[in-house]
Order: C-alpha cells, then structure tokens, then sequence
C-alpha cells in the first residue's frame, strides 16, 4: 500500500457525542487515521459547538479522550469541559486539526436554522486555527434516521432536510479548512441509528472508513501546517 499522506503528521481530532461514549466514532477513527501512520489525539464532548472550542464549556453531559498510542478514557457528567483551541494546540502542536462539528450546529430544534450565529461561531473558530499554523479539515454532518422527525424516535429532531441545510452551509463557511461532505458517504437511513442520530457501531465504523479514505486523498499542502 502507498504511504499515506498523512504518514508522519500529529492530528488533532475534536468532535461532539458522536466521539463521547465506548462505541462511538472514537475508536474506528483513531484506529483507522492511526493505521495510516498519523499520531492521534482525539477529544469528544457532548453538546459542544463551535463557539465552545474558544469559551468553555464546563461540567459537559459526557464525553471522551484518547491520547496518542493510549486507550480511550470515557469522562462521565460533570467531569469534563472543552478548552480555548488556542490552548489544546499550543500543547499539542498539531500539523492538522480535524473537526467532526455538525449535529450540533444544526440546532434541529430551532426553526429557523440559526445560520449568522454558526457563521460566526464557525469563522472565528477556523480563524484561530490558521492563526496557530495547523491546518484543518471540518467533516460536517452525516445522515440520520431517514424522514427522522418523530420524538419517540428521534428526541434530537434530526431531519434530512436540516442536514442537507448544514451540510450545504458548512461547505461554503469553513474556509480555510479543507471540507469533508460526510452525506455523500450513504443515503438517508442506510446507517442505522439508537435514537434517530446517533449510530449503532457498523454505522460508525462505515463512517469512520469514510473519513479516513477522504482525508488520505487530500493534497499535502491541505494537511501539513506550519508549526512554528
């Protein structure tokens, strides 16, 4: 197999709960971006937006870390907050940062959809980034439930026609992050889900796949920074 071009790099992985409990998107990501001889440190924090990457989010409903070449560590409620992103790669002097972002700028519960408040939570958040030197990759959000809408099915009220909204939105915001349309991955329902968001981990793992195999096609100068 040809090398990998992120062979070599330190990434910086942070999502929201589809990072934060045992069979999540944390584990089938980390492998697979390890397998392709990357160092990763990944972060998942429920509930956590944007804007929460540059001001605190404190006592998080759950969430999860896994350092490099460690096992993930499951944080329970009220034990983890999120960090300014200035500090996180500061520490960690990531060549990349990869952002998993996207069900919860949505805001599914919200009509309409919120899109000057995830513009410039957004922006400021990709402005810090590029400001550190790293590079970044926002993968935005993948399908649900098909025809989701039903709260004894779906308590996040996630739809289809919000998630085409935010994906179609995020594309043309994230700039000067490379940008990973995770709806071209599978139809509406393929993947199953718990609770009408969430997958079960076959859905997890196809998307976990899914990333990778789109991040490894990237072009060098989309995910080598410049650290000082």
């Amino acid at each position: 197999m040809a090398s990998s071009v992120l062979a070599g790099l330190t990434l910086l992985v942070i999502g929201e709960s589809h990072m934060s409990f045992p069979d999540s998107l944390m584990n089938p990501l980390y492998d697979e971006l390890t397998r392709q001889g990357a160092q990763v440190h990944a972060i998942g924090a429920c509930g956590a937006n944007a804007e929460d990457w540059m001001v605190p989010k404190l006592k998080l409903d759950c969430g999860a870390t896994r350092d490099p070449g460690g096992k993930i560590v499951i944080h329970t409620r009220g034990t983890m907050d999120t960090q300014p992103i200035k500090e996180v790669i500061a520490k960690d002097r990531p060549d990349l940062v990869v952002l998993i972002i996207g069900d919860t700028l949505a805001s599914y519960k919200s009509t309409p959809f919120p899109k000057v408040w995830a513009y410039q939570s957004v922006t400021a958040l990709t402005r810090q980034i590029a400001a550190s030197g790293a590079k970044c990759v926002w993968v935005g959000p993948a399908w649900g439930k098909a025809n989701g809408g039903d709260i004894h099915e779906n308590q996040y009220s996630k739809n289809q026609v919000r998630t085409q909204l935010v994906a179609a939105t995020l594309a043309n915001m994230v700039a000067p992050c490379t940008y990973i349309d995770s709806t071209r991955f599978s139809k509406p329902g393929q993947w199953v889900t718990s609770d009408g968001q969430h997958f079960t981990i076959a859905g997890y793992k196809a998307w976990a796949n899914a990333i990778g195999g789109a991040m490894s096609q990237l072009p060098a100068q989309a995910v080598k920074g410049n650290q000082p």
